[in-house]
This record gives structure tokens, sequence and C-alpha cells, in this order.
């Protein structure tokens, strides 16, 4: 378990800090991969409504990409193989997820129960990233690794419940 918010001589402020906690978000006190992921619902939205899903699975990878660095250092600086302030990785695999959503509510708090419920049971192969990549990889893959099983479940609710 880790012992601080943020690695040892790095402030609120340093960019890997800003990136990792989604400014701040990842140090809310009570479940903050869960905040996170509620903090996405209206970014999501908002690229959804404008530019489609393809916008919003290009921003979720580079918010991969850019996760993915950010959580390296991080990761390595605290010694913490998953630090619970790091949750830029619930942000990329919400909007991953979001991708099958329409745009409705209800479908967006469908997509985010379901991650919520993906990422919470890690389901092969979410829980081997999490047990066996001790780095910034590990962080980022397991939620990754979760989305599609969201996904999967949101887009069939969406045929479902939008065909004739």
């Amino acid at each position: 378990m880790e012992s601080r918010l943020l690695p040892r001589g790095m402030g609120f402020f340093h960019p890997v800090c800003l990136v990792s906690t989604c400014f701040g978000i990842g140090m809310l006190p009570g479940a903050p991969g869960t905040w996170a992921s509620l903090a996405t619902l209206p970014l999501a939205w908002f690229l959804l409504q404008g530019w489609g899903p393809l916008c919003l699975a290009a921003v979720g990878g580079g918010v991969f990409v850019v996760g993915l660095w950010a959580s390296t250092i991080f990761v390595r600086r605290t010694r913490d193989h998953d630090p619970q302030s790091v949750v830029v990785d619930e942000v990329a695999a919400q909007m991953l997820v979001l991708t099958a959503a329409p745009l409705d509510w209800a479908y967006f708090l469908a997509g985010f129960v379901l991650f919520r419920i993906a990422d919470i049971a890690k389901p092969w192969p979410a829980s081997w990233a999490d047990q066996r990549l001790r780095s910034g990889l590990g962080v980022m893959l397991d939620d990754l690794f979760a989305a599609p099983y969201a996904w999967g479940l949101l887009y069939g609710f969406v045929l479902l419940l939008r065909s004739p």
C-alpha cells in the first residue's frame, strides 16, 4: 500500500503528477478510480458529440500513450506497482468503452458502471497484467484489458435496446 500520494521530490504541478493523477482527481478520497471514470463522462460526451467515436478512440489512445509515460515514472519513483492516486488509466479506458455509447446519458451511465465492474473484477487478461507487470505498463494495461469486457456488454445493450 502506498504511503504517499505523490512521488518524493515531485510536486503536484510536476507534469508527471498532473498527468498521472489527472490534475488531482487521483488524490480525491474514497475511490479515486471511480472519480476519474466519472470525470471522464462529460469530456467523452463533448468529444463524441462534436467529432464521433473515432475521435473519442483517438483521444483515449493518446491519453493511454501519455499516461504510460507518466505512470512509468510515477511507479518507478514511488516504488509502488499500482499507486491508487494514478488514475490516468481509468480515463483512457473509460473513453474507449464509451465509443460504443450513443449520445444518451443512460448509455453513458451504463458504460460507466460496466467499466467500473470490469476494472474492479479484473477478468483475464486484466488480472494477469495487474499481477505480473509491476510497472507503468501494468498500471495502464490492466484497465485497457478490462475495457473490452465493458465495451462488449455496452454494445450488446445498445443493439438490444435500439433494435426495431
